[in-house]
């Protein structure tokens, strides 16, 4: 046996089977350290837990007992495949049925001890009997109850009032138990008892705890040791959340380190000191086609602070649908554009500046910008938004895509853009003579050079990483202004965590005399009177979105196939069937740019009318003339990715309209639609999407880098505050955290998981 820490292998340590190692990689379980960290998703009660006899049809229940005579079966009508067995504890013996699950009867072990839970039906059973007085044949109906697809855990042992104690060798009852993530192959029980070899083997005696006594001590949190005893052996509940509670803070805590580092260091290059006109922003505003909301004037006004000061602006604004977010980083565009290049200073502790000593003139010419999006729609949109707020100015704009380069203004047309090459747009780009250049990631290129960078806007700041934004860094080290915005409302807690680098401003304003979205949840019987209400609309010279969750049809040969709505499906029944009056076109992930491109114009221009798409319309679409959308399996979004959605119709003054369809039958499902169709508001809907996730549903989130309990203490404000003060207090004493080196190492091991590239 190799000398145990906790980077050794879980295969080192333990005898496993090849399908065992295989269901530890699944779940990210390589390492001892790793098993002691797959923490329980909840704790079973053993108090809780029912006698077979006591049951009755519709109970939710928990027992315990042998499991026997388990086989796999096909019904004899419907050809279901299921799994069936029989649980018996001492008062009595009852079915178990998992429906298109037959697996199951090869994974449990035959005479095992389970815990059994689910709800309780009843089967009815019809028979005959001969009543002796009559001599005639009786017709009796008895009602047999079973356990319908219940969750099936193997324990080692039966708990008090079965047996024996479930985990009480050591003499104490024990009546909460945890319950882990499983993997075929891998079972709660598997996972509880290696748990434990490991803690009688010593090695949590040696582990170092990477959280500063003195956080310890402040905000009463378990040292390493008992956290880890207390997640996985409580005695009682409170054990379990102060235990949960410590390692959310750890996680958030070493997140915020990381980000407040990389703020210090990118503080830590000179930026150019912009003085903008205020007089002249004021008047560059009041030319925008709408009155500019209290929330937009407030943004502009902290952006133009921002960059008075001797460092780089590091800001996110997050903005609601149709909050303006676009007329607000105009405005910081024209604050620079406007600027030429002015002195810039030599930062106390910095590199010295390699233009000069103190204050110098950096070079001729006006600043320049790079606007930055995610999809080349999204790109070609902003460009166009761009040419209406600048055509009055002498100004040149570009756009630089996987497609092609563009330049505003045109010499033949002075009011459009052309097409031109793309060493051409560089050679202008490097001369400084194209004042704003809008693109995708084709910007951070190396070919693409800038000669005096003043801003850097980031549209969908989680798609860009710190590596990224580096890049723009000019090779003087003169740092640009960075404004990054985000389309999608998160919760505070999460902004406050996953942006920790960046300053927030909030948009959650929408437009002078824009009207509420009227949204409506369609049951399957409503189906018919709603494409009635659309086709008064199209009537009207309106246009609309009928948004499916799928491209193609579900294979038929797959048994997990997602059962929903197809875009290409969906566009041959409208076109055919509903709407044969009207040009149904398709838009989805598959489709080139160009075609793309080409949908998006015919739509603009009214050739098409009903756009049928996926998500890929979610963030940037805009197309006033659209004002009502139907959204097929709405129950398969997110609550935030639908108010996403029915953005795309809230472009203008008219009464937009969404229609939300869904065939699910879960209370837990209608009520998140309900709340969608209830709140108006794009921030407080993330909070409620937030608060409604369970701990497994959380997972679904991991596209930002953090475990399940680090995403429940996103649900607690103060929790994350109080991190974020903290890691910005010890940034402040010791950016390099010199002092806490095992606290450095997971500090740059997390980095690497949380970026957002």
């Amino acid at each position: 046996m190799p000398v145990i820490t906790p980077e050794i292998t879980v295969s080192e340590y333990f005898r496993l089977t090849p399908i065992q190692k295989d269901a530890l990689k699944k779940i990210g379980v390589i390492t001892l350290r790793d098993l002691l960290y797959h923490f329980p998703t909840r704790y079973g009660d053993t108090a809780e837990a029912k006698n077979i006899e006591t049951l009755n049809k519709g109970d939710t229940a928990v027992i315990f007992g042998r499991i026997t005579n388990l086989k796999a079966s096909k019904g004899f009508k419907t050809k279901m495949t299921m799994a069936t067995a029989t649980v018996e504890d001492e008062t009595g013996k009852i079915q178990c049925v998992w429906f298109n699950q037959p697996y199951l009867a090869k994974m449990t072990p035959e005479g095992a001890m389970v815990r059994i839970e689910g709800k309780i039906s009843q089967r009815r059973n019809k028979k005959e009997t001969l009543d002796v007085t009559s001599g005639k044949l009786v017709k009796e109906e008895t009602g047999v109850l079973y356990f319908s697809n219940p969750k099936i855990e193997v324990v080692d042992k039966l708990p008090i009032g079965v047996g024996d104690s479930l985990f009480g060798d050591d003499g104490e009852a024990h009546t909460l138990y945890p319950v882990y993530p499983e993997s075929r192959g891998i079972t709660s029980s598997w996972m509880y008892h290696a748990i434990q070899k490991l803690f009688k083997s010593g090695l949590i005696d040696n582990m170092i705890d990477v959280l500063p006594e003195h956080l310890l001590v402040k905000y009463h949190l378990p040292s390493l040791k008992t956290a880890l005893i207390w997640m996985h052996t409580p005695l009682k509940r409170e054990d379990a959340l102060s235990a949960r509670k410590r390692f959310s803070f750890e996680e958030i805590f070493i997140i915020q380190l990381g980000k407040q580092q990389a703020r210090r260091e990118y503080e830590k290059h000179p930026a150019f000191v912009i003085e903008p006109d205020d007089a002249h922003v004021r008047e560059f505003i009041k030319r925008f086609p709408f009155t500019a909301t209290e929330a937009q004037t407030r943004a502009i006004e902290m952006i133009l602070s921002d960059m008075r000061r001797e460092y780089a602006m590091s800001r996110l604004l997050e903005g609601d649908v149709g909050s303006g977010k676009t007329a607000v980083a105009a405005s910081a565009a024209y604050a620079i554009i406007t600027s030429r290049p002015p002195k810039v200073p030599r930062l106390a502790g910095s590199n010295p500046n390699p233009l000069a000593k103190g204050f110098v003139t950096a070079g001729q010419g006006n600043l320049q910008v790079a606007y930055m999006c995610p999809t080349e729609i999204l790109a070609t949109q902003h460009f166009e938004s761009f040419i209406q707020y600048f055509s009055y100015m002498p100004i040149q704009i570009g756009l630089i895509t996987g497609s092609g380069c563009r330049k505003f203004p045109s010499k033949i047309n002075p009011k459009g853009w052309t097409d031109i090459s793309r060493a051409q747009l560089l050679k202008w780009v490097e001369s400084g003579d194209i004042h704003v250049l809008i693109g995708t990631h084709a910007l951070i290129q190396k070919s693409v050079k800038f000669k005096n960078l003043g801003l850097a806007i980031i549209d969908e700041q989680h798609r860009f990483g710190t590596a990224q934004r580096a890049k723009l860094i000019r090779k003087d080290t003169i740092a640009p202004h960075l404004l990054s915005m985000t389309a999608t409302p998160i919760p505070r807690t999460l902004a406050l965590t996953m942006y920790g680098d960046l300053d927030l401003t909030l948009l959650d304003q929408s437009p002078v005399g824009r009207k509420q979205i009227i949204t409506e949840l369609v049951l399957p019987n409503g189906r018919d009177a709603v494409y009635e209400k659309m086709r008064t609309e199209l009537q009207s010279g309106r246009q609309g979105y009928v948004i499916c969750p799928r491209i193609d049809e579900p294979d038929p040969d797959k048994e997990q196939a997602l059962n929903a709505k197809s875009v290409k499906e969906e566009a041959k029944r409208l076109q055919a069937k509903i709407f044969p009056e009207y040009e149904v076109g398709i838009m989805h992930s598959k489709m080139s740019p160009q075609e793309k491109d080409r949908v998006m114009g015919q739509f603009k221009r009214g050739e098409v009318t009903i756009l049928c798409a996926t998500s890929v319309v979610e963030v940037g679409v805009n197309v006033p003339n659209a004002t009502v959308i139907l959204i097929e399996g709405a129950e398969r979004f997110g609550l935030s990715q639908l108010h996403q959605l029915r953005g795309r119709v809230m472009r203008s003054s008219h009464q937009a309209h969404c229609y939300v369809f869904t065939e699910t039958t879960s209370e837990k499902s209608i009520a998140r639609l309900k709340a969608l169709q209830n709140t108006k508001n794009g921030f407080e809907l993330a909070e409620l999407d937030l608060m409604a996730r369970g701990a497994g549903e959380l997972s679904g989130m991991r596209q930002w880098g953090v475990s399940d309990i680090a995403m429940e203490a996103l649900k607690n404000l103060k929790m994350v505050e109080a991190a974020r003060e903290e890691a910005g207090r010890l940034i402040i004493e010791d950016i390099t955290l010199s002092k806490y080196p095992e606290l450095k190492k997971e500090v740059a091991s997390k980095k690497i998981e949380t970026h957002f590239e």
